[in-house]
């Protein structure tokens, strides 16, 4: 069942690539993006027992415009040291297993729009997104940059940092993301691929966080 399924995958990543800086996407968003500023989910004592064990707190969510999930995980560190590791976007390919290349085309006092290219399955998937960062307010929202044309079908997510006073030098960090696809594709995959997205960004930014704040 599984290598039929990675073969499935594969070969529908192969007919979505059409990734195209010098065209604009087929559609301005499909997926509803979240509020600005996002909004940190209430925690349960138990998830909070969670977190401060060492573990990161995951939920996954399937709607009709595609799979959203969150996962929280306390970090060692200090709000602007995982900023530092978020927006290091030219060295994404040596902090993030699976990218291939990321770079920052523009800029702006609240805005950053980067190039992914990502590796999957023996397929790369190359997209375009529009970031609204305040990380003075300790978050950052994001879309698809519908200037250009990506792989994806719509991506929108958020990252939250909030200093823990009762944990000195700890942060609890908050991330979500929706995807979907171009194309059809069972809902179940699309899941598969948003969870683990959510696995790899608590998993690196905590690594390469902590060892920048020497813990």
């Amino acid at each position: 069942m599984i290598r039929p399924l990675f073969v499935a995958m594969s070969l529908f990543l192969a007919t979505a690539q059409a990734a195209d800086p010098n065209a604009p996407h087929p559609h301005q968003g499909v997926l509803n993006p979240y509020p600005t500023p996002p909004t940190a989910p209430a925690l349960t004592a138990d998830e909070v027992a969670t977190l401060v064990g060492g573990d990161v707190v995951r939920k996954q969510t399937q709607g009709d415009s595609g799979g959203r999930g969150i996962a929280v995980q306390d970090v060692h560190a200090s709000p602007d040291v995982i900023w530092g590791k978020i927006l290091d976007y030219g060295n994404y390919p040596t902090m993030v297993d699976g990218v291939i290349e990321c770079e920052q085309y523009a800029t702006g006092p609240n805005d950053a729009k980067v190039r992914f290219k990502i590796g999957a399955m023996g397929t790369k998937v190359e997209y375009f997104i529009d970031h609204e960062v305040h990380t003075d307010a300790n978050w950052m929202t994001w879309t698809l940059d519908y200037t250009r044309e990506s792989d994806l079908d719509d991506s929108v997510g958020y990252w939250i940092i909030e200093p823990l006073a009762d944990r000195p030098g700890y942060s609890r960090v908050y991330y979500s993301v929706a995807v979907q696809l171009r194309g059809w594709m069972p809902g179940f995959i699309e899941s598969m691929i948003a969870r683990r997205g959510l696995t790899q960004a608590t998993e690196w930014v905590k690594r390469e966080s902590e060892a920048a704040a020497g813990h």
